[in-house]
């Protein structure tokens, strides 16, 4: 069994438990009724279990022996399962009439459509089980879909890390017996040596990546966050990249406005705008320029990386976050990229309680933003003490 039809089991049995005592109490209270009156057989239900369903996370039904809805929580109504008292899944309604017929409990799994703007279909584990005498149903439905779609994310997540891992783990191997069988061929050896200081680099770095974004993935926010300085984090995230620029001729230019503070984390900010400068140098041609700028921005700081490469195809541009995502598979394993750079860059940002946008036109370049809060609520810039400044 499930944990989610564990979940369900504990709670129709709770659910049921206290309408039982309900019940009971309700005929202890009344010693002169003998026999139940007709509201009772047919549709009415003990005091109190309105209040019961009333605090049900999941969505819960009641159903007579006719398939009317006598009590629905909000959460149903909400999904659409019922509509008046009408129970409108005709998946449930099929559920709830073997149950009455033979007292067994049954549980599934169901599909409706969606009911939130942009989503199909809401999934479903239900429970349905017998309650009290008179054919009365017990319907609990407790929405999934946020689950399945996080667990294939997981698993595409899985099988992505194991298919990029392959290559350069295979790459080492296979050159390590080429090596092997050159051994009295000191310029083989030496060229295949620098191929496998490229594959070891390779897998180095998306060991990293990984650990980064396993680290921020969560969009949690920033265990202690304390106040940053831009400038010091473009100017490491600068100094970083310079080598990578010199070896493409293109020119790291930073400007805007100094003295801006954020909430953060410096060393994930660096990170994140190390990404977007390595990205854009990637995909830049030779001799040209890679801009980064800050401004303010109301309670907010801009942070701007713009290119002059060979742009995003708008169709891509919905999907360059995700992991794992190439818009040119050929050129970014040949720069030796990870394809988690975007992904780790927006799980930055969400974890500042920020975002990163992007515009792009195609052979006329990319400008990737980060907005991120501003230290102190609103976004104005420090002066540098006057020792700094000399």
């Amino acid at each position: 069994m499930s944990e989610m039809a564990m979940s369900l089991a504990a709670l129709a049995g709770f659910v049921v438990g206290a309408f039982a005592v309900l019940f009971y109490r309700n005929q202890i209270e009344t010693p002169n009724r003998t026999e139940p009156s007709h509201d009772t057989e047919v549709g009415a239900l003990p005091q109190g279990v309105a209040s019961v369903l009333a605090v049900l996370p999941s969505s819960a039904v009641v159903l007579d022996a006719h398939d009317r809805v006598l009590r629905a929580s909000s959460a149903a109504r909400a999904f659409g399962l019922v509509k008046g008292d009408r129970l409108m899944a005709a998946e449930l309604l099929a559920l709830a009439r073997q149950v009455r017929r033979d007292g067994e409990i049954r549980e599934s799994e169901i599909e409706v459509a969606g009911h939130r703007f942009g989503q199909e279909t809401t999934s479903f584990a239900v429970r349905v089980a017998p309650l009290g005498s008179h054919g009365q149903v017990l319907v609990l439905a407790e929405d999934q879909t946020e689950m399945r779609r996080v667990e294939a994310v997981r698993r595409d997540f899985v099988a992505n890390v194991s298919h990029e891992l392959k290559t350069p783990v295979g790459a080492l191997s296979l050159l390590a017996e080429t090596i092997q069988d050159a051994a009295d061929d000191p310029e083989a050896v030496t060229r295949f040596a620098g191929r496998m200081q490229h594959e070891a680099a390779r897998l180095a770095y998306l060991v990293q990546d990984l650990i980064t974004l396993s680290r921020i993935q969560g969009a949690e926010p920033i265990p202690t966050p304390g106040q940053v300085l831009i400038d010091e984090v473009v100017h490491e995230a600068i100094d970083y990249s310079t080598t990578k620029a010199a070896g493409k001729d293109i020119t790291l230019v930073s400007g805007g406005l100094e003295g801006l503070r954020v909430w953060g984390d410096e060393e994930l900010l660096a990170t994140a705008l190390r990404n977007l400068i390595d990205n854009a140098i990637a995909y830049s041609p030779e001799h040209t320029r890679v801009v980064v700028s800050t401004r303010p921005a109301g309670e907010s700081v801009e942070i701007s990386v713009s290119d002059q490469g060979i742009g995003i195809p708008e169709e891509a541009l919905e999907r360059i976050f995700e992991r794992f995502f190439r818009v040119d598979a050929a050129r970014s394993r040949a720069t030796g990229g990870t394809g988690l750079g975007l992904a780790i860059v927006k799980h930055v940002a969400a974890a500042h309680g920020g975002e990163v946008t992007v515009w792009s036109k195609e052979g006329s370049g990319s400008t990737f933003t980060l907005r991120l809060p501003a230290f102190g609520g609103t976004a104005v810039a420090v002066p540098k003490p006057l020792e700094a400044a000399l």
